[in-house]
């Protein structure tokens, strides 16, 4: 449903949507922030590997490939 909050990984292919909230552990962050996964920040998702491990996301015009546990913990607003 657009306007609510969900999980990263719960998207559809292709679908986008904006970081609300990173609940990765505090030592997990700057990695993401270093490469410019922030709040605000549009994402879209590209696919998720043969065994759903890893899934790999648009963001900033590049791709970025996170492991599953931490796409997880990536809450994001789905865009219209």
């Amino acid at each position: 449903m657009p306007g609510t909050t969900q999980p990263l990984t719960s998207l559809t292919l292709g679908a986008a949507a904006t970081v609300t909230e990173i609940k990765l552990p505090p030592a997990s962050r700057p990695r993401l922030m270093e490469m410019g996964l922030l709040v605000g920040t549009k994402v879209e998702l590209v696919r998720f590997a043969p065994l759903g491990d890893p899934v790999e996301i648009k963001v900033r015009g590049y791709n970025l490939t996170l492991r599953k546990h931490e796409a997880e913990q990536i809450w994001v607003r789905p865009v219209e």
